[in-house]
């Protein structure tokens, strides 16, 4: 399960669709309606947050609109538009690792993309973060 800090507009399609899926998954499983991944480390940031299920549907929601911009038809019904916003934080360091990550990926599946995000050496988070000072976050697994 992989759900970036990074802002979905980056991602390839592969990229896109698998977290639109990982965070639907996510979402199920902040709700306890699957027995798999309860204890994911990417879901910890979530747990954290006084309602986890407002802050995974905001964050489903900006996935959404940038499928939407991009011409995807998502199914709109699996957000819950009635979230309370929230302001999550994610450290500079975890941006750069996921950056790395990212255009590894992107070297095989779509070298184009990856030259275009190489190109641009910060890149943006998704909205719902905050980004901070600091090394990589303590969550991520750091098996790349």
């Amino acid at each position: 399960m992989r759900i970036w800090s990074l802002h979905p507009r980056y991602l390839d399609s592969k990229g896109l669709v698998a977290l639109w899926r990982e965070t639907l998954l996510a979402k199920h499983v902040l709700l306890g309606q699957t027995k798999g991944y309860k204890n994911h480390p990417q879901l910890n940031r979530f747990k954290v947050l006084p309602n986890p299920v407002d802050g995974i549907n905001q964050y489903l929601s900006v996935i959404y609109e940038n499928a939407l911009l991009r011409g995807y038809k998502f199914d709109k019904t699996k957000v819950d538009w009635d979230f309370k916003a929230v302001k999550m934080s994610v450290t500079k360091g975890q941006l750069d690792f996921e950056r790395k990550h990212l255009l590894s990926k992107l070297e095989v599946r779509d070298p184009k993309r990856r030259t275009e995000v190489f190109q641009d050496e910060s890149l943006e988070s998704h909205p719902i973060f905050q980004v901070l000072e600091g090394e990589m976050e303590d969550w991520e697994i750091k098996s790349y």
